[in-house]
């Protein structure tokens, strides 16, 4: 009897905290109907398990445009002006107090409900320990998978709010109304709380998965270290670590949310605690088998050439499932890349299936984000001796050399000439080759390529399926994913790859070169960066600078390598989610976010025409869009609630 009781407790407190921190609804319009499915829940293993998943189903949809507001809700592409997505709402300044975009706080507009997934998070670790036919191993497991998700679903809310409301444990029923309107903790106890709670799950978690049939996605000790790794990054980072934009920003009791004024030793102090954690994640993936990813292929009889395998390299480390690279996979996501890459893939890719709309090509990377990709010495184009920048627009026919890059005889910019082997596995453009869809001999004359301008098969025909800026997201398009007749694109679904090798050692080299201002840590650095840059086909940062660039010197000072990681990341991790949080930790955003979206004139059917700049949107961001408001109708509900400034 005892343990209804206790069901029947959780079940209330699950629909009155739901009033509160979920939809901030009238709590006497629920219904107590769940407390049989409280009980039912933990009467079995088998049943547990299904509780586990559904706390597992509130992880973010990452591979989803409408789910993931760091895919369409900076700058690294562009919607059609029609599109109704919520993350491309915040892209263009329209969040709101009043029915906020991708809300996480309540689960609407394009989020899950981040509060309620805590709240299953706590019943199950509540009620774990009563289930009889499991053995206590597997149970600290389980509890460990929980704890972690519970921290990566208050990390991911600390992300997009700054400091939040902390649900350690479901209130109980008899909770009084002032214990119920709970404040807002300061940012650094969300973030030491968050870490608390990996650290915690650590011990009971497998080092690997090894039923890889049935478990491959759940969380691993390597998953947690990584995880820890970029906590403790965004924590040190400027918009985290000692912002004076917040003085004053504190709850109605007084408590400052956020630590504004703090010593300089205090601030490299938490970079120093964040290489730490970033080299032993590294270590212990190292150990698990996780290596860089590069391309065997296993079905052509046909050799590829070396400019082709570096494509796919760097494609596949995406792209192809469960590859050694990826470190925390979201299964959650398989079934959104499949919508993702057909709004990759630009209209008439084949020209024989060139009606097909199953691919609409409506991802477009402005020309700013094309721009950030270095030319083919490694290095920005804009430093490039022999890159001449200021002729990017020129019109150019590809040799005979190209062709691997650039379609024979079609002319194209200058722009998508000598650039770095990213650009090209990336990028899909006019005149660009597109390996792969059916076409794998990248020696053959029958590989398919895009042609953009008005009157061909990828311009603007339909309203709501173009690029608007001429460009297409290649990189995230599985190369066996497969264009069929009628409306059909057979795509090879992934899960979606949250955090990868590569994503982890540019952290590491960032940490390293905050840490301190030394040569050690910039070698430290450095060989971490190049380990990169050699799988994309590039010499080492040292060398590129020395032999290419109009700064040589760049490389050896703090702030020019900071410069240099942050440009490393945004190319690396181009089209994966990452840009979009690494402009809001830095403190960037309001510089970056303020320029231009731009692209070529897609109204011309010259190329001449074609390659002239056009304005698409003049983007706008303020200091207040660092961090999203709280829905209004939740202040309204908690009086303890203060709302983000600005808002």
């Amino acid at each position: 009897m005892k343990i209804k009781i206790n069901n029947r407790i959780i079940s209330a407190l699950m629909s009155f905290v739901f009033v509160l921190f979920g939809g901030c609804d009238n709590f006497l319009d629920v219904t107590p109907d769940n407390i049989a499915t409280i009980d039912y829940a933990f009467r079995l293993r088998t049943t547990a398990e299904s509780f586990l998943f559904t706390c597992y189903s509130y992880m973010p949809s990452h591979a989803s445009t409408d789910g993931n507001p760091a895919l369409c809700g900076g700058d690294e592409c562009w919607l059609v002006p029609t599109s109704s997505n919520n993350s491309f709402a915040i892209a263009r300044g329209n969040q709101r107090v009043v029915v906020s975009y991708m809300n996480a706080w309540q689960g609407s507009a394009g989020c899950k409900d981040l509060y309620q997934g805590i709240r299953d998070c706590n019943v199950f670790l509540e009620n774990i320990n009563i289930v009889p036919d499991m053995t206590q191993t597997e149970k600290k497991r389980w509890s460990a998978e929980v704890k972690f998700l519970k921290a990566y679903y208050h990390f991911y809310l600390v992300r997009m709010y700054g400091p939040i409301v902390l649900i350690k444990e479901n209130l109980p029923v008899d909770a009084s109304p002032d214990e119920v309107k709970i404040p807002r903790s300061p940012v650094n106890e969300c973030f030491d709380y968050v870490v608390s709670l990996l650290e915690e799950a650590y011990p009971d978690l497998p080092d690997k998965i090894l039923n890889e049939v049935q478990e491959l996605g759940r969380i691993t000790q390597g998953i947690c270290l990584s995880l820890k790794a970029k906590v403790l990054i965004t924590a040190a980072s400027d918009l985290f670590n000692g912002n004076p934009d917040y003085r004053g920003f504190a709850n109605k009791d007084g408590t400052l949310l956020f630590d504004t004024e703090i010593g300089e030793s205090e601030k490299l102090l938490k970079w120093q605690k964040a290489a730490e954690a970033c080299k032993a994640a590294i270590d212990f993936c190292h150990s698990a088998g996780h290596e860089l990813y590069y391309y065997r292929p296993a079905f052509s009889s046909t050799p590829l050439t070396d400019s082709t395998m570096t494509q796919m390299n760097i494609r596949n480390a995406v792209c192809e499932k469960w590859n050694p690279e990826v470190i925390w996979a979201n299964t959650n996501s398989i079934a959104n890349a499949g919508g993702l890459q057909g709004s990759s893939a630009p209209r008439g890719l084949d020209p024989t299936l060139a009606s097909n709309s199953g691919l609409h090509g409506s991802l477009a990377p402005p020309l700013k984000i094309v721009e950030m990709f270095y030319s083919e010495n490694g290095i920005p184009i804009q430093e490039d001796d022999s890159w001449d920048y200021n002729s990017r627009f020129r019109i150019m026919a590809p040799k005979e050399s190209e062709a691997v890059y650039l379609k024979q005889g079609y002319l194209t910019a200058k722009m998508n000439f000598h650039r770095e082997p990213r650009y090209y596995a990336d990028l899909g453009f006019d005149g660009g080759i597109w390996y792969g869809q059916g076409h794998y001999n990248d020696k053959g004359s029958d590989l398919l390529f895009v042609s953009n301008k008005r009157g061909q098969p990828a311009a603007a025909i339909n309203l709501t399926a173009y690029s608007t800026t001429g460009y297409y997201p290649k990189k995230v398009v599985h190369f066996q994913s497969v264009i069929g007749s009628g409306n059909t694109f057979a795509t090879e679904n992934y899960p979606w790859p949250v955090i990868r090798l590569a994503d982890l050692y540019l952290l590491y080299a960032e940490a390293l070169n905050e840490a301190a201002d030394s040569e050690t840590n910039r070698a430290e650095a450095l060989k971490y960066i190049d380990m990169i840059r050699e799988r994309a086909g590039l010499q080492s940062v040292r060398i590129s600078w020395l032999n290419h660039s109009n700064n040589p010197g760049k490389p050896e000072s703090q702030a020019g390598l900071r410069e240099i990681i942050r440009r490393e990341r945004t190319i690396e991790l181009m089209f994966e989610g990452q840009r979009f949080w690494d402009l809001r930790r830095w403190k960037t955003a309001v510089e970056e976010l303020n320029n231009p979206i731009t692209g070529w004139d897609l109204d011309q059917e010259t190329a001449e025409g074609y390659y002239r700049e056009r304005l698409v949107y003049e983007q706008t961001f303020t200091t207040k869009d660092y961090l999203w408001p709280i829905n209004e109708e939740c202040i309204l509900a908690n009086s303890n609630l203060v709302q983000n400034p600005g808002w």
